[in-house]
């Protein structure tokens, strides 16, 4: 369960606390209100994009966070994401600089994982959702959903890849004569200017550090030569110095052991000086000044500068670009032979692309069936009482595509007498809304909460009570959070939030109100288009809107 939502700079929401309770939980408000704002938040927080247009004028970064029960995930789940309470809380931020953070319980997760846990936790549909069902390629998606196919879509989708693949070597390989010719010479020009160069993955680094140490070799010998003379050549060196301190602290130490630790240290300081010495005299004894290994070596850098520009842009990306070069010309020259082979091996995996088509329609042909059913179960109490719904799934071997051979299409008859066709020749919006929410509770039964953004755009009166009592249902054994301005589905809420936004101080504030007893019923009488006067109709209304929706419940 959802139990808490946290909102900070958030659009126009500067601070924000919602603290939430079982069943169905209502937003209602004047249109622009910031209703759907909230809903928004809740969905960045699990992981749905954002952007920096988010963040409110004048702050620095947004953060919302949201705190979950952990009774609503399986055992294996809390394990692989470390929740050991009761409860755990989702925390997503984003700075003006676009950067984002999230965490869980305060240990940072990717966004990755926060989606994948989000997607376990809540499903959303938005405002416009139902307009996708007017999309068949949308039908495909939600039976495959419903009938649990990932797994046997991502093996065929594994399959097509494969054949889509081998039918573009072959077409590779089926080039004209004079193409391939050209090809191959193109190739083994490339191959050769790389190779001719003979570029190894660690000489660019070795190139780097060699380099300054050539451009300036005269002033770092100059150098070396003068420290080493200060260090231990000259006469009054520093080590010769050290050396005759070094006779005079022991002298010293002699006579009060209390110098003990200060000669010990001067004749380390000492030990030291000369091992820099040493290592400084190696130094310029070593020094290589040929007058033409800067210019040779400047030559190098310049050309393996050019290799990357054609063919990196980094030294390891020109060391693949030979191999694949060398690939692609033995495929040109073997062109014939691999022809037969790759045909083979085509034919082989278009059967069982074929095979694995056909596997699909037979479980989709099954999982159309019980999806049509229980959707007719659930939207006939919404207003359909003749309602013929059914899933269309047809196999063209001749038209596979990445899912497979199916075309699925929903197709719906809302009136008696009226034929059967597709979705998005007949239905209205309020008839599409109605699909949807029937869909929804089919396709989500296993997620925890569930959330409506207007679901009941487009219909009104007595199918307004209808969406009302098809949400409470829905709302039983889970959350259902729902953004309406119909005042038959707020009266129906366990649980009401007034939603208002007001100007202060020549910025825009969101306020969130939870509501209950009078100010329900004014809620509800304002959301019917009358006053919150107790003598108006609208207030008689609502008083029955109300005491119809508490009698539903009870029942």
């Amino acid at each position: 369960m959802l139990n808490e939502l946290t909102i900070e700079n958030f659009a126009i929401i500067s601070q924000l606390t919602l603290t939430f309770g079982e069943g169905l939980s209502v937003f209602s408000g004047e249109t622009g209100a910031g209703k759907s704002i909230v809903i928004e938040a809740l969905g960045f927080t699990l992981g749905a994009r954002g952007d920096v247009s988010l963040i409110k004028d004048g702050a620095d970064r947004l953060k919302v966070s949201a705190t979950f029960t952990s009774d609503v995930l399986a055992q294996p789940l809390r394990q692989e994401y470390q929740i050991t309470g009761d409860v755990f809380t989702l925390r997503r931020e984003l700075d003006r600089k676009g950067k984002g953070k999230a965490y869980l319980d305060g240990r940072p997760i990717t966004v990755a994982s926060l989606s994948k846990l989000g997607q376990l936790l809540v499903d959303f549909h938005g405002q416009h959702d139902h307009q996708s069902l007017l999309h068949s390629s949308v039908h495909l998606t939600l039976l495959d959903q419903f009938a649990r196919l990932d797994k046997q879509v991502d093996q065929f989708q594994q399959l097509y890849k494969h054949a889509q693949t081998l039918r573009a070597r072959l077409e590779a390989l089926r080039l004209s004569e004079q193409e391939k010719n050209r090809l191959l010479d193109l190739y083994s020009y490339q191959l050769q200017e790389i190779e001719h160069a003979h570029p190894s993955q660690d000489e660019e680094l070795q190139l780097e550090q060699n380099l300054p140490k050539l451009k300036h070799a005269g002033r770092l010998l100059e150098l070396a030569e003068n420290a080493y003379e200060q260090l231990y050549n000259a006469e009054n060196s520093a080590t010769a110095r050290t050396a005759k301190a070094v006779k005079l602290l022991e002298s010293m130490e002699a006579l009060d052991g209390n110098l003990t630790s200060v000669c010990d240290e001067l004749k380390n300081a000492l030990t030291a000086l000369e091992d820099a010495s040493a290592t400084l005299g190696s130094y310029k004894d070593d020094f290589d000044l040929q007058p033409d290994a800067l210019d040779k070596m400047l030559e190098r850098h310049e050309k393996l500068k050019r290799l990357k520009a054609k063919y990196g842009p980094e030294l390891t990306d020109v060391l693949r670009t030979a191999q694949e070069l060398k690939t692609k010309i033995q495929h040109l020259q073997h062109a014939e032979e691999q022809e037969q082979d790759l045909q083979n091996e085509l034919a082989h995996v278009q059967s069982d692309l074929l095979q694995s088509a056909r596997a699909l329609h037979d479980k989709r042909m099954k999982a159309s069936q019980k999806l049509a059913a229980l959707i007719t179960e659930q939207i006939r109490p919404l207003g359909f009482n003749q309602i013929k719904f059914s899933v269309s799934v047809e196999m063209d071997e001749e038209s596979m595509g990445p899912n497979g051979a199916d075309k699925v299409e929903f197709l719906f008859s809302p009136n008696p007498g009226q034929a059967l066709r597709p979705l998005k020749n007949i239905a209205s919006g309020g008839e599409i809304s109605r699909v949807m929410l029937g869909l929804k509770t089919v396709l989500a039964p296993t997620v925890p909460v569930m959330v409506f953004d207007e679901v009941d755009a487009g219909i009104g009166g007595e199918t307004g009570l209808l969406v009302g009592q098809k949400l409470v249902q829905a709302a039983q054994g889970r959350q259902v959070l729902c953004v309406t301005h119909l005042a038959q589905v707020a009266a129906y809420a366990d649980h009401n939030f007034h939603v208002q936004k007001q100007a202060v101080h020549n910025t825009t504030q969101v306020h969130i109100t939870p509501l209950d007893g009078e100010p329900l019923t004014q809620e509800i009488a304002r959301m019917l288009g009358g006053n919150s006067n107790k003598q108006s109709a609208a207030y008689s209304h609502a008083q029955e809107l109300l005491q119809t929706a508490r009698k539903h419940r009870n029942l």
